[in-house]
């Protein structure tokens, strides 16, 4: 066996570990997501007040780090408020629910292959299950419990209606979430995590069409189709914009936080970003190599071994929460009805056919799986995207201004002409030949002083 697959760890290598080496990565998994979420608040402030020229939290702690550890104890110490209509008991809990869900997730995403502790061998993951895969899509779909009996509880109609929103947000895009999945279970043949990165790592050469060609082992490209429904899938199941409905603020106040205050309320912001940070983790390990080093760096033998891949993991990470804040910066947020068109009708049957095509191709036998899909893959998703950022209808040319005034509807107000120049003001000439006199001539223009 070479030293590279040496480093994969397999179910095997698994509930070996003595307790303390489990406590220590359990507390280490949850200390990602909390840290994570730390930085990820101050991350997304930092670089949407870039991309809108403003500074951003800078004062707090050196470069505004500890801004959101100051906005957490701030949230801490305000007011609890508890509506007379709310069920006490599902109106604590409910924030607590996401919490938990987006935090168990982590128990199965591999941070590293195996690297010995205190001269222990043992992987860089808290456990690993055959059907691993399936507890993540578990996890993503009970934490929209913790949202929508968060709207329950309020004994409000806004919360209600957000709580709504995201319990039919989570079922229309649970679907396409799953079937992108099932592509990597075909391809990988595997549900494990730690066998879905080791699939990854297959980089071989092929031959398409008399060319030879580096094959990538990630599935973002072997798998084109599904990683890009998958990703929109994630911004859809974190709720996060463009597709942050359930709290939209436009037309529902706070939407399924609107009855919550101090602590409670900030459970149900961090539930948000640890979601984010684990659906950024999760798409790495499915799509993106998991810990493996991307190329160049592969050129370099010990680049996935010992300790360095845990580098190259969260540098994946980072790279996907950068997304998130860039589609937040970027997109304007949909309509509920474009929303539920776009899961239902775009990327449902589009999914489907991507996964009858790839059926289609490997029951082929007398072409090379990787190859074959690799050359419908691209193609694929190079389709996908420009029907999604098709436009949907022409552009209308814009109206000149005399026909703006010969469409205005009878006996509306008459439009002035839009080269008028307006006089300056009395009080201004006069302020301004008091200061300057020298300046001001006898019948000259008063646009010219």
């Amino acid at each position: 066996m070479s030293p590279l697959l040496a480093q994969d760890p397999t179910l095997a290598d698994f509930g070996r570990d003595p307790w303390w080496l489990v406590l220590g990565k359990i507390v280490f998994a949850f200390a990602f997501g909390l840290l994570a979420t730390l930085l990820g608040v101050w991350f997304e402030r930092r670089v949407v007040g870039y991309m809108q020229v403003r500074p951003g939290p800078n004062q707090v702690g050196p470069f505004g780090l500890l801004q959101t550890l100051a906005d957490g104890l701030k949230m801490a110490f305000k007011e609890d408020i508890l509506p007379k209509a709310a069920d006490k008991v599902v109106y604590f809990f409910a924030p607590t629910i996401s919490v938990i869900c987006a935090v168990t997730a982590l128990s199965v995403i591999p941070f590293g292959p195996m690297v010995s502790i205190l001269g222990h061998h043992t992987p860089l993951q808290v456990t690993d299950v055959p059907v691993a895969v399936l507890l993540l899509l578990a996890c993503s779909s009970m934490g929209v419990y913790g949202i929508v009996l968060g709207g329950w509880a309020s004994g409000s109609t806004y919360p209600l209606l957000g709580g709504l929103r995201s319990s039919a947000q989570m079922i229309s895009y649970e679907v396409a979430m799953g079937l992108s999945i099932v592509a990597v279970f075909m391809t990988a043949g595997t549900m494990s995590t730690s066998g879905i990165v080791a699939a990854q790592g297959d980089a071989t050469r092929l031959t398409i069409f008399g060319t030879e060609i580096p094959a990538p082992g990630w599935y973002a490209i072997l798998l084109l189709p599904s990683f890009i429904i998958f990703f929109i899938a994630t911004v859809g199941e974190t709720n996060r914009a463009p597709f942050d409905l359930p709290e939209a603020e436009s037309e529902l106040v706070a939407g399924f936080m609107t009855e919550y205050s101090s602590l409670k309320f900030a459970l149900f912001m961090l539930s948000e970003y640890v979601a984010m940070v684990t659906m950024s983790a999760v798409t790495t390990t499915l799509f993106l190599g998991g810990w493996r080093a991307p190329w160049p760096i592969t050129l370099w033998e010990g680049a996935n071994s010992g300790w360095w891949p845990m580098l190259w993991f969260f540098g994946k990470v980072i790279a996907l929460v950068f997304v998130f804040v860039w589609l937040r910066g970027t997109l304007p947020r949909l309509r509920y009805d474009q929303f539920m068109r776009l899961g239902w009708k775009v990327l449902l049957p589009i999914n489907l056919v991507w996964i009858l095509v790839l059926s289609g191709l490997r029951s082929i036998e007398d072409w090379d799986t990787r190859g074959k899909v690799i050359a419908v893959s691209i193609p694929a998703g190079i389709l996908l995207i420009a029907t999604l950022f098709w436009p949907s209808r022409k552009p209308q040319p814009k109206p000149t201004t005399q026909e703006q005034v010969d469409n205005r509807p009878y006996g509306s107000f008459p439009l002035p002409p839009m080269d008028l120049q307006v006089p300056p003001s009395p009080r201004i000439t006069r302020v301004v030949a008091e200061r300057e006199p020298a300046n001001i001539v006898a019948g000259s223009d008063s646009r010219e002083v």
